[in-house]
């Protein structure tokens, strides 16, 4: 089956249109004999024609290969740091809300008094502040993102896919 969109219809995203053309490659006949018959082996090595006996991994590899596109290294390691990036984050993330919540419930029984706005601001805000504008938006996250972007592909050959596969990364890591 082949995938085709109309520009007239709404365009699904890209992983429903990823998930639809792979489900339809992974469709096997419900006859188990004429599956088994249909895979001609060659009786002296007795491995499977490729043109006519494709496990599910080979399959959905073609199904993406009009998707994907050539793997490169820049692509490679961007999924891998952006995985990398995205397991570090979630710690983080665990020890910083375990330290807020251990303030919090020392301020309500009164052991200390907090003043968020100035921790924010002088703690957060202030170092994170690539724009000097005194809040963070997006252009804050944008010149983070080349810094890091910078360190991570530097001298790093093919580094054109680094940012597709970074995001990937993030996403299914």
């Amino acid at each position: 089956s082949s995938l085709s969109l109309s520009l007239s219809l709404p365009t699904p995203t890209l992983n429903y249109i990823l998930y639809r053309h792979l489900a339809s490659s992974f469709k096997m006949s419900s006859d188990p004999e004429k599956s088994a018959s249909s895979s001609s082996s060659n009786p002296q090595d007795g491995v499977p024609s490729s043109s006519k006996a494709k496990d599910a991994v080979e399959r959905a590899l073609d199904a993406m290969k009009p998707m994907a596109g050539p793997l490169t290294f820049g692509g490679i390691m961007g999924y891998c740091s952006g995985m990398a990036l995205k397991k570090v984050g979630k710690a983080v993330a665990f020890v910083v809300g375990l330290g807020f919540v251990g303030l919090q419930a020392a301020a309500y029984a009164g052991y200390i008094e907090l003043k968020w706005e100035k921790i924010g601001k002088d703690s957060i805000i202030k170092p994170l502040d690539t724009t000097g504008d005194g809040k963070l938006d997006l252009e804050d996250v944008k010149m983070w993102w080349q810094k890091v972007k910078k360190i991570l592909t530097h001298q790093l050959p093919d580094a054109a896919g680094f940012s597709v596969g970074f995001l990937m990364g993030v996403k299914y890591g």
